[in-house]
């Protein structure tokens, strides 16, 4: 048999999004300037609903979640982005890598769970409003999200023993500006088709299981829509729907073309600019696509604002 010297690499490189130090750090300082929108934005959120007695129902215990969520999700990648950026050095400790991993498919996971849930809190909320109460009790929603978490953790979990249990001695190289699946599996000298294998048969199910039941839900959102005689009520139910439509085709969209396309189709560049837009641009989008297009949401920021106002001023005259 014949022997092979190789170094186990202990660290990977993470190349970021350009070879242009210029161009690099040019970036970051926008996702950086995004990810603080994002944090400050979903924050008022969680503030908001948590304060504010008349937003204590499930479609807004929801949207708290999902603002958590947000604020989690970017948090995984980018801190790491702008500390390799502004140090120059762009490595990663291999257990640092699968611990990144474990939460980015986590929140990912959770992400789509969480749509797929409050897709359903509409369509109780359109279709059958008068057992909307008993139906969406907050012991379910609590339920809900328990077990959602639960679920989405083990299978975090699958991908990220997986991944310990390949070598790595060749190049420690990532194209991308995070550690993913796609990228570390290209860089592997291990035979990695069962990793693959689980991706389509355990991945895919998880992924389009909530994406199927989101589209059947407004399918039936869409026609209890069109039996209302009010064009204010319609254009109103339409606008909601459109947005969160728009959100879920963002995510699904481009999670499905790295995740689920060809391996041969691959390519670094599309990748990032896709983990670009459901990492960095949807979350910031959301507090502004669910929430301040909300007129409760709006009247409860609104009064934290003014609360904030007047404390400042009463700390500055007694002062």
């Amino acid at each position: 048999m014949e022997r092979r010297n190789f170094t186990v690499i202990s660290e990977f490189v993470l190349l970021g999004f350009s070879s242009s130090e210029e161009e690099q750090r040019l970036l970051t300082l926008l996702f950086f300037s995004m990810y603080l929108i994002t944090i400050s934005g979903n924050m008022l959120i969680v503030l908001a609903i948590t304060c504010d007695s008349q937003l204590h129902s499930p479609m807004y215990f929801f949207l708290s979640n999902l603002a958590f969520l947000d604020i989690c999700y970017t948090s995984t990648t980018v801190p790491q982005m702008v500390v390799n950026t502004l140090t120059d050095t762009k490595t990663i400790s291999f257990s640092g890598c699968l611990t990144q991993l474990f939460f980015f498919i986590s929140f990912v996971n959770m992400e789509s769970f969480l749509l797929c849930v409050m897709a359903y809190d509409r369509f109780v909320a359109i279709c059958h409003p008068l057992h909307y109460a008993n139906i969406m009790n907050p012991h379910l929603c609590v339920q809900l999200v328990a077990g959602l978490w639960v679920v989405t953790y083990f299978h975090a979990l699958l991908h990220t023993v997986l991944m310990a249990h390949l070598s790595f001695c060749a190049s420690n190289v990532v194209h991308h500006f995070f550690c993913d699946l796609n990228p570390l599996l290209q860089l592997s000298c291990s035979d990695v088709f069962f990793n693959k294998v689980i991706i389509y048969v355990v991945g895919a199910p998880l992924a389009l299981t909530p994406f199927i039941c989101i589209l059947i839900s407004y399918v039936f959102i869409f026609f209890t829509i069109l039996k209302v005689i009010s064009t204010q009520g319609k254009h109103r139910a339409f606008s909601t729907c459109g947005s969160h439509l728009s959100v879920v085709m963002l995510c699904y969209g481009t999670a499905i073309a790295v995740y689920f396309s060809p391996s041969s189709s691959h390519n670094s560049v599309r990748d990032i600019l896709s983990s670009v837009m459901y990492n960095i641009v949807t979350p910031v989008l959301n507090p502004f696509i669910y929430s301040l297009r909300n007129k409760d949401m709006k009247r409860a920021l609104m009064k934290i604002l003014c609360k904030c106002t007047a404390f400042s001023s009463n700390k500055v005259l007694n002062e």
